[in-house]
C-alpha cells in the first residue's frame, strides 16, 4: 500500500522502521523430537491454507461512512460532542475509525509476520519450526487481506499505533524465543482474535464479516500454537523467571489498553484528544467494549500458568477478571465452525446462480 492512503502523513524518509535484534538462530539436529499436539497442529496448519484471492468475495461494495457496526461502537458515541455532531461529521468519523481499526489490523499482522519469522528461527524444538512455518503463510495472507481491504475499499490508513510499535518493539528486541511467543501470539494475537470477533458478530459489512471470520480461523490456531508450546516449558522456569514473565503480561496489557483510545483520530479531526479523552476513558460503554476486548488473553494466560498475584491483580483492576472461568478450546473450535459454516452458505449460494444459469 502507497503511504499516500494515510490520513496522517509519515514523516519525510520514515515509511520503514528498522528494529535491532539480538536473538540466536538455533537450529535442531534431533529431527525424530515431536510432540504429537504439535505435529496435529502443523497438520491443520498445512490443511487449512486458502488464498485471498479465490475465498473472499472482493465484489462486494463498501461504504466505510455508512453504520455498519452498532453507532455505539464509537467511542464517543453518547457524549455532548457526537450529539451535537451533523450526519455528514458522524460519517466522516466513522470512516476514519474504520481506516484507524484496520489499519491496526494490518499493521499487527505485519509484526505477526515477522515475529513468527523470528519464532522459526530460534525456537528450539522442530516440531515448533514446522507449525511456525506454516504460520508464516498465515500472516502474509492476513497482510495481504488489510492491505487490500484498506486500499480498495476503505481508501484510507493510518501509520501504527504508538502502543502496538512500542509492544512490537518490545517483543522483537528480547532475544528469548519464549518471549516472542508470549507477546505476540498470547498477547497482541489474543486481543486481535476479541476484536475481529466483534465485527464478524456485530457487523452488518459483508465484506468485513467474510476476511474477519477466515482470519480468525487462522488465529485461533495460532494462539493454540503459543498455549502448547509455553505450557511445556513454564513449569520449568524459576521464581524469578515467571515473575518477568508475568510483569511482561501486566505492561503490555497496560499498553495494550492505551492503544484502544484512538487519539491519532481524534487529533486528526480536529476533535482534540483533551476534548473526549475523559469520554472515552470513563464512559460505562468504552469500558465494557475495552473488557470484551481482553475476552480471549485472561483465559489463555490463565492456562499456560501465568497466574500470580500480579497478574490476578492487574486483570481484576482493569475489570476483566471475569473472563477466567472461559475455556480457550472452547473459544476456537467455535471459530472454526463458524467458517466452515460462511464457506457452507456460500457454496449454497454459488450452486443456486449456477441452478439459474442452466435453467
Amino acid at each position: 500500500m502507497s503511504t499516500d492512503y494515510y490520513a496522517l502523513k509519515l514523516p519525510e524518509g520514515q515509511t520503514t522502521w528498522q528494529v535491532p535484534t539480538g536473538f540466536g538462530t538455533t537450529f535442531q539436529w534431533e529431527y525424530d523430537e515431536r510432540r504429537a499436539a504439535l505435529l496435529t497442529l502443523y497438520g491443520k496448519g498445512k490443511d487449512k491454507q486458502w488464498n485471498a484471492e479465490h475465498r473472499i468475495d472482493w465484489s462486494l461494495d463498501v461504504d466505510p461512512r455508512r453504520p455498519d457496526m452498532p453507532e455505539y461502537y464509537i467511542p464517543i458515541y453518547g457524549s455532548k460532542i457526537w450529539e451535537a455532531m451533523a450526519e455528514p461529521d458522524r460519517a466522516e468519523l466513522r470512516h476514519h475509525m474504520t481506516a484507524w481499526l484496520n489499519s491496526q489490523f494490518l499493521h499487527g499482522e505485519q509484526g505477526a509476520l515477522v515475529c513468527t519469522a523470528k519464532i522459526v528461527m530460534s525456537v528450539p524444538d522442530i516440531d515448533a519450526k514446522f507449525y511456525g512455518a506454516t504460520q508464516v503463510m498465515d500472516e502474509a495472507r492476513h497482510v495481504e487481506i488489510y492491505d487490500r481491504y484498506l486500499r480498495e475499499k476503505i481508501e484510507m490508513a493510518y501509520p501504527i499505533n504508538p502502543f502496538l510499535k512500542t509492544l512490537l518493539d518490545q517483543v522483537l528486541q528480547d532475544p528469548r524465543w519464549d518471549f516472542t511467543y508470549l507477546g505476540m501470539q498470547i498477547m497482541i494475537e489474543g486481543l486481535a482474535l476479541a476484536a475481529f470477533a466483534l465485527i464478524r458478530d456485530f457487523s452488518d459489512e459483508g465484506l468485513a464479516k467474510q476476511l474477519n471470520t477466515y482470519v480468525m480461523q487462522d488465529e485461533a490456531r495460532h494462539v493454540a500454537f503459543g498455549r502448547l508450546a509455553l505450557r511445556d516449558y513454564y513449569p520449568h522456569l524459576t521464581d524469578a523467571e515467571r515473575a518477568e514473565r508475568e510483569e511482561f503480561v501486566v505492561e503490555s496489557s497496560r499498553l495494550m489498553y492505551g492503544r484502544l483510545m484512538a487519539r491519532e483520530v481524534w487529533e486528526n479531526l480536529g476533535i482534540g484528544w483533551e476534548n473526549v479523552r475523559d469520554y472515552v476513558e470513563n464512559s460505562e460503554m468504552m469500558g465494557n467494549f475495552r473488557k470484551l476486548l481482553f475476552s480471549r488473553i485472561v483465559p489463555t494466560v490463565k492456562d499456560i500458568g501465568l497466574w500470580g498475584p500480579t497478574v490476578r491483580s492487574c486483570f481484576e483492576q482493569l475489570g476483566v477478571i471475569e473472563f477466567q472461568d472461559m475455556v480457550p478450546d472452547e473459544l476456537f473450535a467455535a471459530d472454526e465452525q463458524i467458517a466452515l459454516e460462511m464457506d457452507a452458505r456460500r457454496r449454497e449460494v454459488d450452486d443456486a446462480i449456477a441452478r439459474g444459469a442452466d435453467a
